[in-house]
């Protein structure tokens, strides 16, 4: 009896192993597919963290990344300022040349959609009530917005932009993961952006140990941008680690991107070692196809 109950057990354990392996993968496999997803590219997009009482979030982004403008506006409950909602909305589209608008799927994104949609159709009614100027050809798309709180309360993201409020950060990061989600959600710790339910019931350090194994093969894989990559995207490269990306990102920033690229290059001439293999990665890296 007594040898039952043991080899019942050990077959239990065995059979629940198994099937932490199985699904370890497949939370590794769709984090996968959400860091390849393709990317939108240089274009200056406007992203919406959409909410009801609290105002939908508003943050524009220019072709490289950088946070140009933000802004609230209230167009739900309580104060229903729909119309003027749209018009603000408008004057952030003329003034920083908007081609996409990035729209969270929390809480009121349907009702942010329908704001979306109306501001399109008012910017294309005004650039046809110039004669001269072609209806500017703007899109929208719902994106998943998992994990844009955790990177808004994280200390990278005070350290990125300290000057911004927490609850306008989610917005730049919806706008930039819709530009490049690899070099966006890698800021992110993996569990927090959605890779699958009961994820918590499984072995959490295989389970870490899997996706942060994603998250350096999918990097390595594509490349980094010398221009722009942050310094969790320089961290996850095999070729470079800390302290090296630091400055370098630091630069990427807040100077043109020609000027980072000379900057960059030259830290890595006058660096160690370590510094030249990174160099040979970007070289490698910028004269590759991103995405086929």
């Amino acid at each position: 009896m007594k040898l039952s109950l043991s080899t019942e057990r050990d077959l239990f354990a065995r059979l629940r192993e198994d099937a932490e392996q199985v699904a370890i993968k497949v939370f590794g496999d769709n984090l996968r597919d959400l860091l390849l997803a393709a990317p939108a590219g240089a274009k200056a997009v406007m992203g919406l963290d959409p909410g009801i009482r609290t105002g939908v979030k508003v943050a524009v982004v220019d072709a490289t990344g950088k946070l140009v403008d933000t802004a609230t506006v209230y167009p739900h409950e309580p104060r229903k300022d729909w119309d003027g909602s749209v018009h603000t909305l408008a004057k952030l589209v003329a003034k920083h040349g908007v081609q996409l608008i990035a729209i969270g799927n929390g809480t009121a994104s349907r009702e942010t959609d329908k704001l979306a949609g109306d501001l399109i159709k008012l910017v294309q009614k005004q650039a046809a009530a110039l004669a001269e100027q072609a209806p500017p050809a703007i899109e929208k798309i719902v994106i998943s917005e998992a994990g844009a709180s955790v990177y808004s309360a994280s200390e990278y993201a005070s350290q990125e932009l300290p000057d911004v409020d927490v609850s306008l950060r989610g917005a730049a990061s919806i706008a930039r993961r819709l530009q490049d989600p690899l070099a966006e959600l890698v800021k992110i710790d993996p569990k927090s952006i959605g890779v699958g339910q009961y994820q918590h019931d499984v072995n959490q350090s295989e389970l870490a140990r899997q996706l942060d194994a994603v998250v350096e093969d999918c990097v390595n894989g594509v490349g980094v941008d010398l221009n722009t990559a942050s310094a969790p995207c320089w961290r996850a490269c095999r070729a470079c680690r800390a302290p090296w990306p630091r400055p370098w990102c630091a630069g990427a920033n807040r100077t043109a991107r020609s000027e980072a690229a000379n900057s960059c290059w030259k830290s890595a001439a006058s660096a160690p070692r370590p510094s030249s293999r990174a160099r040979a990665f970007c070289a490698f890296a910028a004269a590759t196809t991103r995405w086929t």
